[in-house]
């Protein structure tokens, strides 16, 4: 049975999200929609059968590794999200 620490989280573009994978399966991602020179952050989702795993915290995480390394800033327009750089403040500052 694979675990949080087998999630392989990848970027599509065309769709604007990350989505988090376990054994090639979708089974988490979170939705953006580009605004320039920021990315607002709009949705995540957990499949209901992986919930309670922090795969959601492992996709956002991943995200925002992304959004900084492309040099943008993120609105944190979901409430997941909003809550995590509000936990995780110091960390995600240089990108809000």
């Amino acid at each position: 049975m694979s675990t949080a620490d087998d999630l392989v989280v990848t970027h599509d573009e065309q769709a604007h999200r990350w989505e988090g994978r376990l054994d090639g399966e979708v089974v988490a991602l979170a939705d953006y929609v580009p605004r320039g020179s920021s990315i607002a952050m709009v949705h995540t989702e957990v499949d209901p059968r992986h919930e309670n795993q922090g795969l959601a915290t492992k996709v956002v995480d991943a995200a925002l590794a992304d959004v900084r390394a492309r040099g943008l800033k993120v609105v944190p327009a979901c409430s997941f999200v909003r809550l995590h750089v509000r936990r995780h403040a110091e960390e995600y500052a240089d990108i809000l």
